[in-house]
């Protein structure tokens, strides 16, 4: 199997996880009673994961599990990414 093609396979795999991390995320806003929507989640993205942070901080001293979900899968998505777009053509 070809690096490229396996890199973007990743970077794919760190995307859709970076999507789920962002619903959940609005779900569990949802739950503390923060309207969220879905349809504008690309544009609000930073005020969601802001607001999710603060809550959690408040409510366990730190920031949730989500929050560093969402935040390691878009690091490896752009870093796989990046690796896949310079990697020499086969």
């Amino acid at each position: 199997m070809r690096a490229r093609a396996v890199f973007l396979g990743l970077t794919l795999i760190a995307a859709l996880a970076n999507v789920a991390a962002l619903i959940m995320i609005m779900a569990a806003l949802d739950r503390r009673g923060r309207k969220t929507n879905m349809f504008m989640a690309r544009l609000f993205t930073g005020r969601y994961l802001s607001a999710y942070k603060e809550t959690t901080k408040k409510e366990i001293g730190k920031p949730g599990p989500l929050y560093s979900l969402w935040l390691v899968a878009i690091i490896l998505a752009l870093v796989f990414a990046v690796i896949a777009v310079f990697l020499p053509q086969e």
